[in-house]
């Protein structure tokens, strides 16, 4: 699996509520219509009110290589563009194993990975 972090900034908190209404409906295909999509969230920041925080999950490297191909990604890209982006930053990170935070009966796990 590969998570894709990142953080948008906007010139206003407005310019930043006109991205999330602009590209729901992208992340929304982008979920259904990409194989290996797992999940792909632009959301706003509630503590920061210039910033939109990213969230994309995917199965693996060549769905997220394909991503950059499909005509999904150049809409989102043209919607924000046209929203004043002051600066950006990104991440992806491969994760090679995951478990829940908390345990079968719903209890905080003290510790991870540890078998």
């Amino acid at each position: 699996m590969i998570i894709v972090v990142a953080a948008l900034e906007f010139a206003s908190q407005a310019d930043r509520d006109e991205a999330v209404r602009l590209t729901a409906d992208v992340q929304r295909l982008t979920r259904e219509q990409e194989p290996g999509c797992h999940d792909y969230c632009f959301g706003p920041d509630p503590a920061i009110a210039t910033r939109m925080q990213v969230y994309e999950l995917w199965e693996d490297s060549d769905s997220l290589a394909a991503h950059f191909q499909h005509p999904l990604y150049d809409r989102m890209a043209s919607l924000l563009q046209g929203v004043g982006i002051v600066s950006s930053s990104n991440q992806a990170y491969l994760i090679e194993r995951g478990e829940s935070v908390y345990t079968e009966d719903g209890e905080k796990r003290t510790g991870f990975f540890l078998d």
